[in-house]
């Protein structure tokens, strides 16, 4: 039974895999021809010069075929691995971090804090923040989603100022941060997350001529051993909800 419609019905459908097979053969036929062609000129050339030995001939030719043939193949292959190690680190890079802020993302920042809680060694003592941004909602609707976007590119290059270097921090919302600090004490975490709301405010954030202020609320937990992500997150996340003083640090102690 015949198809029927106004659109054309391809009986043959060349797949990708097939174009790729193709073209390696007919680019490897090519080169092999072109090259067995270069040598083919070269000794002919050489033949009818009575001012070289057979000796010398040779020599010519050993010498020039590979510079003419393997240089500029060697070269393209070198290119060409230079290309696939830069698209491979983007690739990983892409995987790995958040666009936006350039903090790990959701998934990868999750995974890391879940392996240093099953790892046998290392501090078992830590603490985990929750941070949320202020008023983006609002410079959205004043101002613009790109506005809105280059606020949290702020506050994330903020918080990452403010940290240790051991410490982690991920993307875990659309408008939330987590910061991980292993072997802190409450006394570490209170100071890194005051440092890191003192860094938020004093970053200059003028959409359109505007001046506006650009603020955080921060909440954590403090642990004896580590606990598992979600565990450490919706602990903090409570907190933060049931906190009701937006300029205080709302932070507190898990006994595990």
């Amino acid at each position: 039974m015949r198809p029927t419609g106004d659109w054309p019905v391809s009986t043959e459908t060349e797949t990708a895999p097939a174009k790729a097979w193709k073209h390696v053969f007919w680019l490897s036929l090519l080169g092999t021809a072109g090259c067995l062609c270069l040598s083919l000129g070269l000794n002919y050339l050489l033949l009818l010069s009575d001012a070289l030995t057979p000796f010398g001939r040779s020599v010519v030719t050993a010498t020039l075929l590979p510079i003419v043939i393997g240089l500029p193949l060697f070269a393209l292959l070198g290119w060409r691995e230079v290309e696939l190690r830069r698209y491979r680190q983007e690739l990983t890079r892409s995987g790995t971090y958040d666009r936006l802020t350039g903090c790990l993302n959701g998934a990868v920042f999750t995974s890391m804090v879940d392996r240093r809680a099953a790892r046998p060694a290392g501090p078992r003592s830590g603490a985990f923040l929750v941070i949320h941004p202020e008023h983006l909602a609002s410079i959205n609707l004043r101002f613009g989603l790109g506005w809105g976007d280059e606020a949290l590119r702020l506050i994330a290059s903020a918080i990452r100022s403010s940290l240790r270097k051991d410490d982690l921090i991920g993307r875990i919302g659309n408008s939330m941060f987590g910061v991980f600090l292993p072997g802190a004490t409450k006394q570490d975490a209170k100071e890194i997350g005051e440092r890191v709301r003192e860094a938020v405010g004093q970053i200059y954030f003028a959409p359109k001529g505007d001046k506006d202020v650009l603020a955080i609320r921060v909440g954590g937990v403090v642990f004896e051993h580590e606990l598992a992500f979600e565990d450490m997150f919706r602990s903090a996340e409570e907190l933060l909800l049931e906190s009701q003083d937006e300029a205080d640090l709302a932070l507190s102690h898990i006994s595990n």
